[in-house]
């Protein structure tokens, strides 16, 4: 078998067997095939595509290219959420607690930033003491003993995924939906998901600006997830504006504490209470989404996802101690965006957000960049909310006088207010199975 005859055979639009798909892997991981040759067999990829067959056999060679977890020395259905990344994205934070207060265990591998602001990790980082790295049999202790534990991917999970992104980030191949759907799934095999629930987003802060590009990634993921036996279920949520109000990473801890305390934000609690709900279907603790959806919201009335939360964090080392007295760690150095006018917010451009969030230094520009866990975004104000003129519609936090003066001109471009009170668009658009 010779890599340029299976990049000819995919160029020409022909239909790779699992043999030479686990060929491409292994000799790619292994360096007999070269950066060049991947390079090629990628951008035929992108321009001819792969059946649903083709993707589900990528996924699992390169799931199985390094380590995997093997979650069934443990009891119950695992069940893990993705989210192709958004602004103000904190769901795993709230999420989390609320699914495994209702005995839905979450063993989970999170990743790094890179962007306008920190991954999961860099937002609890962001909580004095807490460890994002455990040894594997402290993790799997910690989940039989917590029913939650999220910590720092493991250097060896996917190391194929690896290679193959930072080829792909350099050779105009990383929008190939094949590539992008194998890329995902492949860590939620490795990490051992028996089910998969996955927020697709789509809008001016997504990745997938369109909703019908979103559309065409869920529908390829979830074909992933059946034919490789793992309940799959994507939902689509907008990502027009910011998530809740906070962008950053301490600013979203503060956030996600608030709306356990029944205080947060209403699209952030309602697309955890949806995608919650789903999360106990696969992970077969209710039948139906609506009982799901009163499991979860239960949780955070009657304190359960809090007091899991809490659980969960000094489990792994964090004291909330400032974030639960008001004592925050923020950064110093503070400005405020005022409306020019009265009237009603039209649009708040989440990418632009997300910008000024990483001008400020809640983001990396580099994986070598050092985050500011402190700097971030507040939002008085969102999309459809009447302002009055003078009155602050964001709030910036950083560190230094030239980051605060760039974050505030850079507001005046992110936010519209004008007279007529602008439709709202739905939260989740569609959910598919």
């Amino acid at each position: 078998m010779r890599m340029v005859d299976l990049i000819e055979k995919k160029r020409d639009g022909g239909t790779l067997t699992p043999a030479e798909i686990r060929f491409i892997i292994q000799g790619y991981v292994e360096g007999q095939i070269l950066d060049y040759q991947m390079s090629a067999w990628a951008m035929a990829v992108f321009f001819r595509g792969m059946e649903t067959e083709e993707i589900a056999e990528l996924t699992l060679a390169m799931a199985e290219s390094g380590e995997q977890l093997d979650l069934s020395v443990l009891d119950g259905r695992f069940v893990d959420k993705h989210s192709t990344g958004g602004v103000g994205d904190k769901t795993t934070l709230l999420l989390s607690p609320m699914v495994a207060a209702c005995g839905v265990p979450i063993a989970k591998m999170s990743g790094r930033g890179l962007g306008h602001t920190g991954g999961t990790i860099d937002k609890l980082s962001s909580i004095p003491g807490f460890k994002v790295e455990l040894e594997r049999d402290e993790f799997l202790q910690q989940v039989k003993d917590v029913g939650l534990a999220v910590i720092a991917q493991s250097g060896n999970i996917v190391p194929a995924d690896k290679k193959l992104y930072a080829l792909r980030d350099v050779t105009g191949t990383v929008p190939s939906i094949p590539l992008i759907a194998s890329s995902v799934m492949s860590k939620k095999i490795a990490a051992g998901a028996q089910g998969i629930v996955l927020d697709v987003k789509y809008g001016s802060g997504a990745f997938m600006a369109t909703l019908e590009d979103a559309q065409a990634l869920a529908k390829t993921m979830v074909g992933i997830g059946k034919t490789l036996g793992r309940d799959t279920i994507a939902v689509l949520s907008a990502m027009e504006q910011p998530l809740g109000n906070a962008i950053g990473n301490a600013i979203e801890v503060i956030e996600v504490l608030e709306a356990l305390q029944g205080k947060g934000p209403q699209d952030l609690v309602e697309l955890c209470v949806e995608l919650g709900a789903l999360m106990l279907v696969a992970g077969r603790k209710v039948q139906n989404t609506q009982e799901g959806r009163k499991r979860v919201r239960e949780t955070l009335e009657n304190g359960q996802a809090l007091a899991k939360f809490r659980e969960f964090v000094r489990a792994q080392g964090g004291n909330l101690t400032n974030f639960e007295q008001k004592n925050f760690s923020l950064a110093p150095l503070r400005a405020s965006y005022l409306a020019p006018i009265s009237g009603y917010i039209q649009w708040i451009d989440a990418r632009k957000i997300g910008h000024i969030a990483m001008v400020l230094g809640a983001g990396r520009v580099t994986k070598e960049s050092k985050i500011d866990l402190g700097a971030g975004v507040y939002l008085y104000k969102k999309q459809g909310d009447w302002v009055e003129a003078g009155e602050p519609v964001l709030e910036l936090y950083t560190s230094t006088e030239d980051k605060k003066a760039e974050g505030i001109a850079l507001a005046q471009e992110s936010v519209l207010v004008g007279p007529k009170k602008p439709e709202n668009l739905p939260l989740i658009a569609e959910v598919i199975r």
